[in-house]
């Protein structure tokens, strides 16, 4: 819709409001639908309802979202066969597509292929794009236009990407735009080593290796995006989830994908997934790490398995006036073949009866007789064949099994035998047996050997992509839990080795691919910083040398002078809620950080100086900025700016120093605009250096 006017941002700021009006126009065509006539019963209207309903909620047009955010001006027809001396083509990209009254493109959506070179493109490669125009906003409306010119060679290019060209002032306030509630889509910030990860096949699985603000889980939401935009229908019949490590990270996140238009996307935690029992108990950590070992699942298997009973007498089935009898040699021989065949427990079980009903079959055609399929089904139900199966194979229960695992000594060594020595099946074992399964104090690792068994048992579901997330921090066995959803599908993995805090972080990816049963997946390593200041980062990777050796530090593109003061304090509580009441002078969220044990009595030092905080997980307000962040709930999320009360004490809190500045690391890398840590003792040394 061309606007005769010889002012560029008039002109931008016109086509703005009649994509707004075209996008309502597609919203009020859709809430206008009328279905009565066109489905044929009470269901298929319900799921056309249903549909159009996600449809309308789709095109919203939120108020202070940018409808678009840049425009690419191409020097030729997008796809003309004979592009010489053709007009070029301009199309402006966004969070979806919007088409006016006649079906043509008034926003094309940031995932369609035309839309690849505004993230892509350079000086250096331009594709075909004479110009791209990046859009400043303010409140919902445009302020300000940036312009690359990126096929003259003699025009001056400003550029967020790589090649020596310097940084864009829209992206960089884009970047560092103060955050105030849930995470926000990076739609319009996308780098091009980002952009590769989040257009890549839905038929691998991609793990991201990225340090703090690398922007890894922004990626790994903006995959499931495209992959739902490229492969809709699939995925629309396989499913997607995307899983976290707890409900405050889940919380953050949530606001991503609808806000780029995808509303059918399911979110989990591990503990989700594997919620076959209560969780009432808890584990000490060398407990949890020989139940969080990979030996656990031949334990199980061997435990699984050690149910069925070789037969020793013949089977005699009669019908009518006739017996039919399987000797017990030849039931041996079906059993065996079963159990090499290494099916599931229950798919076999229910195979046996239909085998031993084929051997009878046999006999009745060795006699003359005519049997049909109606006939074996019939006998794979008699008394006696049924006897016989309860005998042999008889049925598991997960929990039963796992529960005795862990209370009964003889059973446990039987299975464990050259898996676990004897100090590990000790530390396994309860020291106050359970009586039932309902009684049971479970844990969580408990509960992962329970969804082992379960899938011994019977096959878990898979779906068509599962999305990773903070994956450094999963036991074998739990990365095993998530490897089943999706056998049949893919996955995006996300995670940072150097900020690993359980007592079994992963060592290595390659490791870590081979349990989630996707060895051949493609690892991709972010090194580039967008989010954390340079100065910031810097600070925090002095640790790295003594909690990820070999790993290659962020290098930040974000210049932010005085973004970290260290200040040593001798009166602690006093000093950490007047850091905070500075950091709530300026605009954005505000994240004190601090151990967990320190967390109640800085509660009480904030209420006594009258301010008011959250918890985390809780959505942070223009009148309600800072959260009161435990230490062991940090990761992942991110604030503005961080106070970090006492870093000795982060360390301190976790059962070895290794991982306790692993927990510090990510504590200090979660500031986007500025630093403030705190301390009455002295900083770990390697902080110090």
């Amino acid at each position: 819709m061309p606007v005769h006017d010889d002012n560029p941002l008039t002109r931008e700021r016109s086509h703005l409001t009649a994509s707004r009006a075209a996008l309502r126009a597609m919203r009020e065509d859709a809430e206008g639908l009328d279905i009565r006539d066109v489905t044929a019963n009470w269901v298929n209207a319900a799921v056309l309802q249903h549909q159009i309903d996600e449809r309308i909620k789709a095109l919203a047009d939120l108020a202070h979202t940018p409808l678009f955010f840049g425009r690419l001006s191409y020097l030729h027809t997008v796809g003309a066969e004979d592009a010489e001396g053709a007009a070029g083509d301009q199309f402006y990209i966004g969070r979806r597509h919007v088409h006016d009254a006649d079906g043509d493109p008034m926003v094309i959506d940031w995932r369609a292929p035309v839309s690849q070179p505004f993230y892509q493109a350079s000086k250096q490669k331009p594709m075909d794009v004479a110009l791209r125009r990046r859009f400043g906003y303010t409140g919902g409306e445009i302020t300000a236009y940036e312009d690359e010119h990126l096929s003259d060679p003699a025009a001056v290019t400003i550029s967020g990407s790589a090649g020596g060209t310097q940084t864009s002032k829209l992206l960089q306030q884009e970047i560092e735009r103060p955050r105030v509630g849930p995470m926000r889509d990076i739609v319009a910030t996308i780098q091009p080593e980002q952009d590769e990860i989040v257009r890549s096949g839905l038929g691998g699985t991609v793990c991201v290796q990225g340090g703090p603000g690398t922007g890894k889980t922004a990626v790994g939401l903006h995959r499931v995006a495209y992959l739902l935009y490229a492969h809709r229908e699939r995925l629309a019949r396989t499913g997607t989830l995307v899983i976290g490590p707890n409900k405050s990270f889940l919380h953050y996140i949530e606001q991503v994908l609808p806000a780029l238009g995808e509303l059918e996307v399911q979110q989990a935690t591990v503990d989700d997934l594997v919620a076959h029992v209560e969780v009432r108990g808890t584990d000490a950590a060398e407990t949890a790490l020989v139940k969080g070992d990979a030996r656990m699942a031949e334990v199980l298997r061997r435990a699984v398995r050690s149910h069925v009973t070789l037969p020793t007498e013949a089977l005699m089935v009669v019908r009518g006036s006739r017996r039919w009898r399987i000797p017990s040699h030849e039931l041996t021989e079906i059993v065996e073949e079963l159990l090499a065949r290494d099916i599931r427990y229950g798919a076999a079980r229910e195979a046996l009866p239909q085998r031993i009903a084929h051997a009878v079959l046999v006999r009745m055609e060795q006699s003359g007789e005519a049997p049909d399929d109606r006939v074996q089904d019939s006998v794979a139900r008699n008394a006696a064949v049924k006897a016989a199966v309860k005998a042999i194979w008889p049925p598991v229960d997960p929990a039963k099994l796992v529960l005795r695992l862990l209370s009964d000594p003889e059973f446990l060594a039987a299975h464990a035998e050259g898996l676990l020595n004897a100090d590990e099946q000790k530390v396994l074992l309860w020291a106050k047996p359970a009586r039932s399964v309902k009684s049971a104090k479970w844990s969580a690792a408990d509960a992962v050997l329970i969804d082992e068994a379960s899938d011994l048992v019977a096959r878990t579901h898979s779906l068509g992509h599962v999305v990773l997330d903070e994956a450094q921090d999963l036991s074998p066995m739990q990365y095993r839990a998530v490897g089943r959803r999706c056998t049949t599908g893919s996955a995006t993995v996300l995670g940072d080795l150097a900020q690993g805090t359980t007592p079994w972080a992963t060592r290595s990816w390659d490791e870590a691919l081979t349990h989630l049963g996707k060895p051949e997946a493609i690892i991709e390593e972010l090194t580039a910083g967008f989010r954390v200041p340079r100065e910031v980062i810097a600070y925090a990777s002095r640790l790295l040398p003594s909690i990820a050796p070999g790993l290659a530090e962020v290098s930040s593109v974000r210049e932010a002078p005085g973004s970290l003061s260290v200040r040593e304090s001798s009166a602690l509580d006093t000093d950490v809620v007047a850091a905070c009441v500075e950091s709530l002078q300026r605009e954005g969220s505000i994240g004190l950080i601090a151990a967990d044990a320190r967390i109640p009595a800085l509660a009480q030092a904030l209420d006594a100086a009258g301010l008011t905080y959250l918890d985390p997980g809780e959505e942070t307000t223009r009148e309600t900025r800072l959260t009161l962040v435990p230490a062991s709930l940090a990761k992942g999320l991110e604030y503005d700016y961080v106070v970090l009360d006492e870093p000795a004490a982060v360390v301190d809190g976790e059962p070895d120093e290794r991982t306790g500045l692993r927990r510090l690391y990510v504590a200090l890398t979660r500031a986007v605009s500025g630093l403030i840590v705190v301390h009455g003792a002295p900083v770990p040394s390697g902080l110090a250096a």
